[in-house]
């Protein structure tokens, strides 16, 4: 969801979390949600880090 692809801009750290916490139980799995929660802010640094395009970079800095 962070990503930019050809078809969407990146979406925010922050609103992706949201959309995942939202989807919790219906779209993406309880557990997988719960195990990501307590990483989210590893993922973001990770993503950070991995960043493709200076769109992501500056979404995920803010």
């Amino acid at each position: 969801m962070i990503s930019k692809r050809i078809y969407k801009p990146p979406y925010p750290h922050d609103t992706a979390v949201a959309i995942i916490l939202e989807e919790r139980g219906s779209h993406f799995d309880p557990d997988v949600v719960d195990a990501f929660l307590k990483l989210a802010d590893a993922f973001k640094k990770i993503a950070l880090e991995h960043a493709d395009f200076e769109e992501e970079r500056a979404l995920l800095s803010a």
